[in-house]
């Protein structure tokens, strides 16, 4: 059975975000005073780890440590500095040829769809290289739609989204199966 120090860090780890105080009580079935004490001893578990606990008001956090910003550096310039790759690329199209649609971008569902497989690493690539950005789905708040970005227009050599190519016969294609599908 994991202690309370170990439960809270096994939730933030896989949450990926920080998590209200509030739920991590709830979920730990302790009480909110309780909960301070156990962040502080899981803050000490940390110290030397290359993970720290980043606490606001309302919220807590895990991330990694500022002494390993070194090294954590060098980790993204590496994955900055490797061609995009094939899945990567897909992944770009995808969200390039749906910005023209009404809905302005791609949810990873979609994407998933198109591709045939798991999107997630590519849509990360993407997005820490800042050729993608993601907004909250207007038509359903829990999903995020990736649209493309001027830095991603730019790494193609596209002034438009429209100067892609077949932009025009593919968008109209996709436009004429959903219409049939609504109908």
């Amino acid at each position: 059975m994991l202690t309370p120090p170990a439960a809270v860090q096994a939730l933030l780890f896989s949450s990926g975000e920080p998590l209200e105080k509030k739920q991590l009580a709830e979920l730990l079935d302790i009480k909110t005073d309780e909960l301070i004490v156990v962040l502080r001893a899981l803050a000490g578990l940390l110290k030397g780890s290359g993970l720290t606990l980043i606490e606001t008001a309302d919220e807590v956090e895990l991330r990694t440590a500022p002494e390993a910003s070194v090294i954590v550096k060098k980790l993204h310039e590496s994955e900055l500095a490797r061609d995009l790759g094939k899945a990567s690329m897909e992944t770009l199209a995808v969200i390039a040829y749906k910005a023209g649609q009404p809905s302005n971008g791609a949810t990873r569902g979609e994407i998933d769809w198109v591709r045939g497989v798991n999107s997630s690493a590519s849509l990360r690539t993407l997005l820490m290289r800042g050729l993608i950005e993601g907004k909250e789905d207007e038509r359903d708040k829990r999903r995020v739609r990736y649209s493309i970005t001027t830095e991603a227009l730019a790494h193609l050599g596209l002034a438009r989204v429209e100067d892609l190519p077949r932009y025009n016969e593919l968008t109209t294609g996709v436009q004429e199966i959903n219409k049939e599908e609504k109908e």
